[in-house]
C-alpha cells in the first residue's frame, strides 16, 4: 500500500505500541503477525462493500469514490475483489496468487479494464491506486456480488465471507451455508477490513441476514454488529410506494419506510439501513451529468402533461414515444437517471426554468440519498476509526498469540492487553467488547438493557449516546451520572456473572461521559 503511517488516534497509538514493545518477546513468527497488526494500523479505514449480484454495489463504490471506475456491467473483474485506494499516481495492479503484481493502466473511458489479458483463474484481487482525496481516510473493498452463477465468484465471495465455524453455528442458519475458513490468498486480499457497508434491494431475503453476519464475521474485528456494519437499501426508486403503508404514494418515504423495517429485522448485525439511489449518485457525483443532459431535460419539461406521463409510465414508453427529444438522448437519459430522476429533474426544471445545469445535479444528488449515506458513514466508520481499528487490531495480536501455541507466550501478551485496557482512554475497547458479547448473544440481558447498551456503544455523540437528543448540557450530565448509578447497582445486585461484567462496563461509560460533561461545562 501506498499510503501508511498514519495512526487513526490515541488507541491505535496505544496498540502500535504495545506491538512494538512485545515483538521481541515472542517468536519470530508472532513478531512478523505484529508487523503486520502494525502496517494495517497505519493504513485508512478498510470498508468491505458487499451485497448480493446486481443489487448495485459497484455503482454505489463509483459514486462513493465520486468517479466511475468500477465496472458495473457483469464481466471478468466484477468476479473479482478489488481494493481501491489513495495513490501518488493512478494505476491499476493484478495482484496473482503466486503473489506476482502486473501493473495496467486504466482503460481510455477511466475505468478499469472490462478484460485484464491475463489468466483470470489465476488471480487473487486487484489492487486499484487512485489521487483520490476521498480515499486518503477510507479504503474501498468492492467484493464479487452473492448469488453469482459463476462458480468461480461464489468460491471468491464465500473464501471472503469466511464465516467462523461456531459463528455460522450460533446462528438460526444450516450447518449446510457455513463458508469455512479464509484460504491465505483471500486473506490477504480483504482480511484488513475492518467495517462493512451491506447493499440490499427491496427484495430482504433471509441468508442476507446470514451473508451479513458471515461478513462482518469476517473483518478484521472477527466480530458482527452495529459498530462496524451499516446497510443501504438500494435502487430505492424500484419501490412501488402503493405497497408500503404510510407512504401516501410517495416513493422516497416508502423506501424510508421499508429501510426502517430492514433496519428492525437486521438489528443488531447493523448501525442502520438507509435508502439510496446508488445509479442517481453515480450520475451526479461522479461526473457523469453533462449540461447536454441538462438541456435534454428542459426539452422534456416542455412537453404537455400528458405526453410525459404517458411516457413515464415504463422505460420502453419513454425511449419509443415520439417527440422532438431524440431517442437515442433519451436512453441515454434513463442510462444515467433511469424513470425517478428524468421525472425529479422535469419537475425541477418546470419549477425553476433558469436552473442550471451545476443546480441541477446538486438536486439529484440531493434526491439519491448519497449525502445521508456519507454522513453514516462518518458517524459509524470515520469518528469512530480509532476505536474500531484498534479493537480489530488487538483481536488480531490475542489470536496470534493464541495460534502460536506457547502457553507463556499467550500469558504474556494478554497481561499486555490488559494493562492496556485499564487504562481510561481506552475505555471504548471495553464499550465495543461488551457491545459484541450483547448484540452476539453471548451474554443475554433483557431487551431494554440491551438496547441501552447498543445505543451507548453504536453511536459517536454523546446526545444519541444517552438518548436525549437536543437535552442542555446540565440535563445530559444528571442522566449520565443518575444512569451510571442505576448499572453500578445492577452490577452488583441482581446481574449474573456475565451480566455484571457488562453492567461494570457500561457504568464506566456512563461515568466518563459525566466526568467529560462537567469538565467542558466547567471549561466554560
Amino acid at each position: 500500500m501506498e499510503q501508511g503511517g498514519r495512526l487513526a488516534g490515541p488507541l491505535s497509538a496505544s496498540v502500535a505500541n504495545l506491538c512494538r514493545r512485545l515483538q521481541s518477546q515472542v517468536s519470530p513468527r508472532t513478531a512478523a503477525g505484529f508487523a503486520q497488526v502494525l502496517r494495517r494500523l497505519g493504513a485508512p479505514l478498510q470498508v468491505a462493500v458487499a451485497g448480493r449480484i446486481k443489487s448495485g454495489k459497484s455503482t454505489l463504490v463509483n459514486a462513493l469514490i465520486g468517479r466511475r471506475v468500477a465496472p458495473t456491467d457483469i464481466g471478468e473483474c466484477t468476479r473479482l475483489v478489488t481494493r481501491f485506494q489513495y495513490g501518488t499516481v493512478d494505476r491499476i495492479e493484478v495482484v496473482f496468487k503466486d503473489g506476482r503484481k502486473q501493473v495496467l493502466p486504466f482503460a481510455p473511458d477511466g475505468m478499469i479494464p472490462a478484460e485484464l489479458g491475463v489468466d483470470i483463474d489465476t488471480v487473487s484481487h486487484i489492487e486499484a491506486y487512485l489521487t483520490n482525496a476521498a480515499l486518503q481516510h477510507m479504503t474501498v473493498i468492492d467484493t464479487p456480488g452473492l448469488g453469482s452463477l459463476d462458480a468461480a465468484s461464489v468460491e471468491r465471495t464465500e473464501h471472503l465471507l469466511s464465516a467462523a465455524r461456531e459463528s455460522a453455528k450460533g446462528d438460526d442458519s444450516d450447518e449446510d451455508s457455513d463458508v469455512g475458513e479464509l484460504d491465505e490468498t483471500s486473506r490477504n486480499a480483504v482480511a484488513g477490513a475492518e467495517a462493512v457497508l451491506y447493499v440490499m434491494t427491496q427484495g430482504l431475503r433471509a441468508d442476507d441476514e446470514q451473508a451479513l453476519a458471515a461478513f462482518t464475521a469476517a473483518t478484521a474485528s472477527r466480530e458482527a454488529g452495529p459498530v462496524n456494519a451499516i446497510a443501504v437499501l438500494n435502487k430505492a426508486d424500484t419501490i412501488v410506494a402503493e405497497t408500503v403503508e404510510g407512504s401516501d404514494g410517495d416513493v422516497w418515504r416508502a423506501a424510508t419506510l421499508l429501510a426502517k423495517k430492514q433496519a428492525d429485522m437486521l438489528k443488531p448485525r447493523v448501525a442502520d439501513v438507509l435508502p439510496v439511489i446508488g445509479l442517481i449518485a453515480e450520475s451526479a457525483e461522479a461526473g457523469l451529468f453533462t449540461s447536454a443532459d441538462a438541456e435534454a431535460l428542459r426539452q422534456l419539461a416542455e412537453l404537455d402533461d400528458d405526453a410525459l406521463d404517458v411516457m413515464l409510465l415504463s422505460a420502453d414508453m419513454f425511449t419509443s414515444w415520439e417527440c422532438d427529444v431524440p431517442a437515442g438522448v433519451r436512453a441515454r437519459l434513463l442510462e444515467k437517471l433511469d424513470l425517478y430522476g428524468i421525472r425529479r429533474a422535469v419537475e425541477a426544471v418546470r419549477e425553476q426554468p433558469d436552473i442550471t445545469a451545476g443546480a441541477l445535479r446538486r438536486l439529484l444528488l440531493d434526491a439519491s440519498g448519497l449525502a445521508a449515506v456519507r454522513a453514516r458513514l462518518n458517524t459509524v466508520f470515520a469518528a469512530r476509526a480509532d476505536g474500531i481499528k484498534a479493537a480489530a487490531a488487538l483481536a488480531s495480536v490475542t489470536a496470534l498469540a493464541h495460534a502460536a501455541g506457547d502457553a507463556a507466550e499467550r500469558q504474556r501478551v494478554h497481561d499486555a492487553i490488559e494493562v492496556l485496557l485499564a487504562k481510561p482512554e481506552a475505555h471504548q475497547l471495553r464499550v465495543l467488547e461488551a457491545l459484541t458479547l450483547v448484540t452476539s448473544g453471548a451474554v443475554e440481558m433483557p431487551e431494554d438493557l440491551v438496547e441501552e447498551v447498543l445505543r451507548v456503544g453504536s453511536n459517536a455523540d454523546i446526545a444519541a449516546q444517552l438518548g436525549k437528543p437536543g437535552g442542555s448540557p446540565a440535563e445530559l450530565a444528571t442522566y449520565a451520572l443518575e444512569r451510571a448509578g442505576w448499572w453500578r447497582s445492577f452490577a452488583s445486585f441482581g446481574a449474573t456473572p456475565a451480566q455484571s461484567r457488562v453492567a461494570h462496563v457500561v457504568h464506566r461509560a456512563y461515568f466518563l461521559i459525566w466526568q467529560q460533561l462537567k469538565a467542558s461545562g466547567e471549561a466554560r
